[in-house]
């Protein structure tokens, strides 16, 4: 006999009624019981928001006949993440059903975050939810890492275990690129997956190995190429958005901040200092590089390009400053910087950006009571 699981609810439902009526914002429960997929050994998935500090107290663990119960918080900043796809647990916002409400107002602000959820595939949405299935997926350079610090080292077990992390990241990436979510977890992102039309196509084949082979070789080589194919799809779908060239937008303001390192790297290289020059050198380049790369884009640079958004700071004619890097010599760094700064503020006012520059604190006071 199945344990009345609602039973338990009312229980809880009333005591947070009688006990915590202003501490607790939303009850809610998700999963097979709501899905009508629940087992004679089913948990019931329930959870609650705290309106309170207080209202954590009602958070409880227990088992009645050998069914486990775990009544947990969701506070409304992780609810947010969830609506947003940042905490891949979406549907637990999306598709709970409501058991205990405190107002109006709580109501209206957790309708709010599903409203949130069913936008996700817009396309406004679109390069946010790819740039963060790209993050998902620098995760699994980590396992993949893993994998290469232990050589042969490593068991069996613990080779499954990293082809778990890299399969479940993978399956959380697809979703982002995909702008959706999963309704069912743990074993069941196959089915899901196969309906997505983002994927990569030898996604099974992955799967199999990594979950089959009893080769640590076999499942590395896998886990590797799945890894590698969901990064080219990522890398496919971003280069298929259509951005909006601006130099203002992305601009405004650069120079004007960039100008102190800029002063801090001729100042290194008159003192003849290289390690300063090395590393502020290097950064106001790449930076420059990233963010003209963004001008004529409309996007950043994805997490894995590998220097080609360094397309724009060539093609502009910009010097190279890490060629002139020479511990012997900064003079050379020194005047490529001078002509970096004069070929920056030229491009930067032909591109229509303004630049606050002026000659003495009597003119920028000129200009600042003025500023509307």
């Amino acid at each position: 006999m199945m344990v009345d699981v609602f039973a338990v609810v009312d229980i809880i439902v009333k005591h947070i009624k009688t006990h915590y009526p202003q501490d607790v914002a939303i009850v809610g429960y998700y999963g097979s019981y709501l899905q009508g997929r629940a087992t004679e050994r089913s948990d019931l998935d329930f959870f609650f928001i705290p309106a309170t500090p207080r209202g954590n107290q009602v958070e409880l663990q227990f088992i009645i006949d050998g069914i486990s119960f775990d009544f947990w918080p969701i506070g409304w900043d992780r609810a947010e993440r969830m609506s947003t796809s940042e905490d891949w647990s979406t549907t637990i916002i999306a598709d709970c059903e409501l058991l205990y409400v405190r107002s109006e107002e709580d109501l209206a602000k957790f309708m709010k975050l599903r409203e949130t959820i069913s936008s996700m595939g817009e396309p406004s949405n679109t390069l946010t939810l790819i740039n963060r299935a790209e993050v998902v997926v620098r995760d699994c350079f980590t396992s993949l890492m893993k994998f290469r610090l232990a050589e042969d080292s490593m068991d069996l077990p613990f080779c499954r275990i990293l082809a778990q992390e890299i399969a479940a990241n993978i399956f959380r990436s697809l979703a982002l690129l995909n702008q959706t979510y999963y309704i069912r977890m743990w074993g069941h992102y196959r089915e899901q997956v196969k309906n997505l039309p983002m994927k990569p196509d030898q996604l099974d084949l992955y799967l199999d190995t990594m979950m089959f082979s009893h080769s640590k070789d076999e499942i590395k080589s896998a886990c590797e190429k799945l890894t590698l194919d969901t990064l080219d799809l990522i890398s496919e779908r971003r280069n298929k958005l259509k951005g909006l060239r601006s130099y203002q937008d992305w601009m405004k303001g650069y120079y004007e901040e960039e100008k102190g390192m800029l002063n801090k790297l001729l100042t290194a290289c008159e003192n003849g200092h290289y390690e300063t020059a090395f590393f502020v050198a290097t950064g106001v380049q790449d930076g420059l590089a990233r963010i003209l790369y963004a001008a004529e884009k409309g996007r950043w640079p994805g997490i894995f390009d590998l220097g080609e958004y360094r397309e724009f700071y060539h093609r502009f004619g910009y010097p190279d400053l890490t060629a002139f890097l020479d511990p012997k010599d900064l003079e050379p760094l020194r005047i490529a910087v001078l002509q970096l700064i004069e070929k920056l503020e030229n491009h930067l006012r032909t591109e229509g950006v303004s630049l606050n520059q002026f000659d003495s604190v009597a003119e920028f006071e000129s200009f600042y009571i003025n500023k509307i």
